[in-house]
């Protein structure tokens, strides 16, 4: 079983919900590729994400990317403190598109 999911949510945005670790991140980081493929944009609420660790924050990135090298937008919702506290370290929330509802 996963430590961390992905889901469709409401506002037709994908719920990441769970652990993001480094054990979770790598099986989880499939999915969002897959799921980023279907969409136009991508839309991702993280406010069901338990605990994080650099891992987290590293997925953001690399969703970040590959919207990028799609042409695609993606934006992130409900980013959990933990997390924030973790991109602040090294300036990614000035570079992640992070939303508030």
């Amino acid at each position: 079983m996963l430590s961390a999911d992905i889901q469709p949510g409401k506002d037709d945005r994908l719920e990441i919900s769970g652990d993001l670790n480094f054990d979770s991140v790598a099986a989880l980081w499939e999915r969002c590729r897959a799921r980023f493929g279907e969409r136009e944009a991508l839309d991702v609420d993280l406010g069901a994400v338990q605990r994080s660790d650099s891992a987290g924050v590293a997925l953001l990135v690399a969703c970040m990317r590959l919207a990028r090298q799609s042409g695609k937008k993606v934006r992130f919702f409900n980013i959990p403190e933990q997390m924030l506290a973790l991109a602040r370290v090294s300036s990614l929330d000035q570079v992640l598109p992070l939303q508030r509802d």
